[in-house]
């Protein structure tokens, strides 16, 4: 337990200390969306899906959105940079904001 509670100290120490600050923003926004996506499946095992095109639409919404914040992540990532050549973090950012956009369109019209 105690080398557990030393790995756990040492992963979170070189966290704060070798993570710029663009990438603990986008791992925060990323925390976030998994505790709603958690929220609404402990939501729909209690209650029900009875409106069952708002849960799917929803949790559909999250999913997406994490998966989108992890390509964002990858692309801002300055480790990364050898794999996106040609594009800059404000394109990767602009290219987030643009398949959000397209993403809650078709949320919005699933819901109905």
């Amino acid at each position: 337990m105690s080398q557990l509670l030393s790995v756990v100290g040492k992963l979170r120490q070189e966290y704060k200390s070798r993570t710029p600050a663009k990438l603990k923003v986008v791992d925060a926004y990323l925390a976030y969306v998994l505790l709603t996506g958690i929220v609404q499946f402990g939501y729909c095992c209690l209650v029900g899906t009875f409106p069952f095109n708002s849960f799917l639409s929803g949790f559909i919404s999250t999913v997406s959105s994490f998966v989108l914040a992890v390509c964002l992540r990858l692309q801002v990532n300055p480790e990364n940079k050898v794999h996106f050549l040609g594009i800059s973090p404000e394109r990767g950012f602009a290219d987030f904001i643009f398949a959000h956009i397209i993403l809650h369109i078709v949320v919005v019209n699933f819901i109905g």
